[in-house]
Formats: structure tokens, sequence, C-alpha cells
């Protein structure tokens, strides 16, 4: 598949550049694995030469081999002649060549640093010190373990703490670059078939990428895609949040299936669970990013009716069929795996709907308020409403995947029913609208 989109970071990132040529810069590229990071910087920087450095988990020397090399390659500087076996030497010849000239240097995988030697973050804040007023130097490092990388200059016990002069999050494609790419490999694709796409993948790149290069641009070719044997999706999950999590995965993996499921209170999980996981969840969503919390539109912080969702469309449908018909897998039962996804495929996708209208009105722009409603009761809720306070207008939502049946008598019902909880949203001017696959 070919590169899409990206175009603001791409004009960013050498924006950036250019202002390394008077003073030292250091982004730091951010966002979760697969997303595309390493293809937006090598596509963004690839116009002028650079230095490439991938941290592989191998032993130091090992590295400073293969990057001593390179910086005798693209620089023909020797760093050290009888072999280098730290990262610093390295680091520091960088830095000295770039007080007479511009260099850009690129570390994928930055994190992984502290695997092969933690000390190499204090030495390379050491050098940095002492040469970023003199060096034209573009520094860009990215990793794939986004926690690691976040904690690593966010942390003030870090030793690199702050000395970013920017960060970037790369984040999935939007909505409308999702049509685009769908209507480019598949002229003829239905709404349907968006929704798939976005429910399977939630726009990550990378998953965009390996089904659209299968040709699976319909939703039975993508489930058949995602659903055999040897496939990349079926461990994907695991493979992306072991490293994340660490050794209590096993804990956040129940917490995730659960809310998966349906269990998204905070009491449904405890119950089901056995345990007391305040402190996972708040884990899951501060450092992991991987939940967010819900709660009813204007509704007072500590309010307690709040819901915990998965804040991941790919990881949302791992957790649905793959963690949990694991032992499908292990049976190679790919057909019986793949006729539970076509069962639950309708309320699945209804609530990927739902998500998907909501990033269309993130992406719209021109809004202070969005979210959903439900009472206390659980006799009310409305799906989606969208308000612009400085205008005083708001519009209010629902959401199904067949557009007969929408009730826009029951949502202005449902509406009076949130009015008559905001007073200062009386005289808002409202309006009303059913939104279903035809919308798309």
């Amino acid at each position: 598949m070919k590169f899409y989109d990206r175009e603001n970071e791409i004009r960013e990132l050498r924006d950036i550049r250019e202002r390394s040529r008077e003073t030292a810069q250091w982004t730091v590229v951010t966002g979760r694995r697969r997303v595309g990071k390493t293809a937006l910087v090598q596509t963004a920087l690839g116009d002028e030469p650079y230095l490439y450095f991938y941290v592989a988990r191998k032993a130091e020397a090992d590295l400073c081999e293969t990057f001593a090399a390179e910086v005798e390659t693209k620089l023909g500087i020797p760093v050290g002649a009888g072999g280098v076996l730290h990262f610093a030497p390295i680091f520091e010849t960088i830095l000295k060549a770039a007080e007479t000239r511009p260099i850009t240097l690129f570390i994928d995988e930055f994190q992984d640093f502290r695997r092969v030697n933690p000390a190499v973050f204090s030495e390379m804040q050491d050098a940095w010190g002492r040469h970023e007023r003199t060096a034209q130097i573009n520094l860009v490092v990215c990793g794939s373990v986004s926690t690691l990388l976040s904690r690593i200059f966010r942390d003030y016990k870090e030793p690199l703490y702050g000395r970013q002069t920017a960060m970037m999050t790369v984040r999935p494609f939007r909505t409308d670059v999702l049509r685009t790419i769908l209507r480019d490999h598949a002229p003829a694709a239905t709404n349907e078939d968006l929704l798939a796409l976005w429910a399977f993948t939630g726009g990550v790149a990378k998953y965009v990428s390996l089904l659209m290069d299968a040709h699976a641009t319909d939703r039975g070719r993508m489930i058949r895609e995602i659903v055999r044997e040897s496939s990349f999706f079926l461990d994907e999950g695991r493979a992306v949040l072991v490293d994340e999590f660490g050794k209590d995965y096993g804990t956040y993996f129940s917490i995730l299936s659960g809310i998966a499921r349906g269990r998204t209170a905070r009491n449904e999980l405890e119950q089901s669970l056995g345990t007391k996981i305040g402190g996972y969840l708040t884990r899951l969503e501060e450092d992991y990013g991987v939940i967010v919390r819900r709660q009813p539109l204007l509704s007072k912080p500590a309010a307690k009716n709040l819901r915990y969702a998965i804040a991941d469309e790919f990881f949302l449908f791992w957790f649905r069929f793959v963690e949990r018909y694991g032992h499908l897998i292990e049976m190679r039962a790919f057909d019986e795996l793949r006729r539970l996804v076509e069962r639950d495929y309708e309320i699945f996708s209804g609530f990927a709907l739902e998500r998907w209208f909501r990033e269309r009105f993130l992406e719209s722009g021109g809004l202070t308020r969005l979210g959903a409603w439900w009472d206390r009761k659980g006799e009310n809720e409305i799906d989606l409403i969208a308000a612009n306070e400085i205008d005083r207008q708001a519009t209010f939502c629902e959401v199904k995947r067949d557009a007969s049946r929408i009730s826009l008598a029951t949502l202005r019902s449902k509406a009076k029913a949130f009015l008559a909880s905001v007073p200062e949203w009386t005289d808002y001017r409202t309006s009303f609208k059913g939104l279903s696959l035809e919308d798309m």
C-alpha cells in the first residue's frame, strides 16, 4: 500500500529540521505500535541524507558496530580504529561533526536502550548538554512501547527529563483518509465494507496496509484474512501489549477481556475477577492509554455511573474474539472462529459505528462538547451529543446500523430528559439526527 496522508506531520518534521540549522532540536515521536511512526519519519526526512540507528535488543557492542558503519558511510568519519563498544563515543562524534554541518539522526526503538544499557540515557544527556548550543543537530527518536518512551522524557527522575524540544503523537488514519484508502483499492466498496475496515483496524496503518495488500476489501474477505492459520493478526494483541504491561499482563488481559464482553462498570469487573482493580484501571487509562473513562456528558467528575471502554478498535476486536476464543485457535478451528465473528458481527459493528461518528464529529471541529449521555436508572440514553457552547447549539444523535430502526421522536423525548437535568442549556438551539450506515 502506498503512503497516505500525514501532510501536517511531514511539514512539522521538515520545519523542525530547518530550525535545527540554528538551534539543536530533539524530537520525540510517540504513538501506538504499528501506527506508522517509522514510515512517517523516513518519508518526511528522506528527501535529504540522514543517519538511521535501529536499537535492536542485542549487545551494545554489536549495535555500535552497525552504528559506527552508518556514521562512516554517511558522514565519512571513522569512529574508533579498534572498534567501539559503547554508544557514548558515537553520539559524541556525531554532535562534534554537527558543529560544522547540519546532521539529522533518527533513532528507532529508542526506548530499547533501557534493555541494552540504561546508562546510555545519562551519557546522552551529558553530551547533549555540552553540544546543544553549538551543534546543528536534528535528533529524532521514536519507539513502539510508547509508555516507556513517554516515561523517559516526562518522568522528572529520568536523566532525559525535559530534554526534548518537541513531542509529536502519530495517530491512526482519520475517517476520511480511511475512506479514500478503501475506495482506491476497491472503487465499488460499500459503507458496510468501510465500517468493517474501521471496526477491525481502527485506522492503524499496518493493519490497513496488510488487508489492502491482501485484497481483503470487503467484510467477508477481511474476516477470512484476519482469522486464518498463520495470520499476523491473531497474535498481534499479545505481541503489542505484553511488552507494555510486563509480567502483570494476565490481570490486565482479564480486565480488557471483561470490558470487551460488556462489563464496563468497575463493580461488574471486580465481581467477575473477584478482586479490587482500581490501580489496574488507573494504569490502563493514564499510563497505557488502552482504556478510556466514559461519563454522561456534563456529569460531575465524581459521578458514579461511569463506564470504561477499550480505546483502540483493533484491541476491542482482539479481546472480543481472539483472546476470548483462543482455544479455537489452539485447535486450529478457524472455520468455527470465523462463524462466531460473523454471528456477532452486527452487534459488534453497531458499537463501532457509534465510535466512527464520534471520530467524524471530532475531526469536523467547531465543537466544545462531545459525548454520550445516560441517566442513573438506565431508562434514557443518547448515543451522541455534539454541542458548541459559544454558539449555544446542540445536536442530539441516535446511531443505528439500520436507518429504519431510528426513532427521532424517541430521541427528542430522551433529549428532553437530558435538558431537564442541564438548566443552562434550556435556551440552546437544538437539532436531531439519525445516523446509520447510509451516512458514513
